[in-house]
């Protein structure tokens, strides 16, 4: 079975069939996925998808595109939402400098106060990086107990190699599977197996052949195909590696 450790199944992208994309899952050999929150509503929404769908768990979080919602009332939120059995995780979270350079000093603070909450919690974290690598990778480095996954890698084999040394997971999505992708190829390189995760980014970032089109994890086989390929292993095994290491990140039995 494959682990999707990153799907926003509470997008409006889904409201059309939603319930029954998710019922239909494990039946196309999906077995669990971890739906990140963004903010308040879609961090409730992702844990009531997790109290709906056994093999559905959450992430909550908020995400540094949505700094304008962030108020004194987020942080209790979060903390009380985070209580909740199936949540594993706090993220969302992050920095992203390609949608806005203006408010860096904010999206640093909400950043920390959410890493601060996982290490509160024993909880690891989900961390969204966009043109934002060396505030990241400075940030992370500051954590040195933390651990987690950062999501959708974009950064450079050097800095996949120092958050590889310090425990810390790399998510592998769409992308990928582009042939223009070269720093993929490259940060695989260096990456060994038990440190690799596999995501869809649902609904973005559908991977080749079905680029364009809304995503969803049945899409999976697609990346798995692409890294196996990169890393030299066959994809059952790459499929059974990342479900382990999905599980043991997120502190879940590896059996169903």
């Amino acid at each position: 079975m494959i682990f999707d450790t990153h799907a926003h199944y509470d997008a409006e992208q889904f409201d059309a069939d939603r319930d029954a994309l998710l019922r239909s899952l494990p039946e196309k050999g999906v077995g669990r996925v971890v739906d990140p929150g963004c903010d308040g509503p879609s961090s409730r929404a992702a844990v009531a998808l997790s109290e709906k769908y056994p093999h559905v768990y959450a992430a909550v979080g908020w995400h540094p595109e949505e700094w304008e919602s962030w108020s004194g009332e987020s942080m209790p939120l979060l903390r009380e939402l985070a209580k909740h059995p199936k949540v594993v995780a706090i993220g969302e979270i992050g920095l992203d400098y390609y949608w806005d350079r203006e408010h860096k000093a904010l999206q640093r603070e909400m950043l920390q106060r959410q890493l601060n909450l996982a290490l509160e919690l024993s909880l690891p974290v989900i961390i969204h990086d966009r043109e934002a690598h060396e505030d990241a990778l400075e940030t992370a480095l500051c954590y040195p107990r933390l651990r987690g996954v950062f999501h959708c890698f974009s950064g450079s084999a050097e800095m996949a190699s120092e958050l590889l040394r310090r425990g810390w997971y790399l998510g592998f999505d769409g992308p990928v599977t582009y042939k223009n992708n070269k720093k993929a190829a490259q940060v695989l390189a260096v990456t060994p197996l038990d440190r690799i995760l596999v995501e869809t980014d649902s609904p973005y970032m559908a991977p080749e052949p079905v680029r364009g089109r809304r995503n969803d994890s049945s899409n999976l086989p697609h990346i798995i195909a692409r890294i196996a390929q990169l890393k030299g292993v066959s994809p059952e095994e790459l499929e059974r590696v990342t479900w382990q290491n999905a599980c043991r990140l997120f502190g879940l039995a590896e059996e169903e």
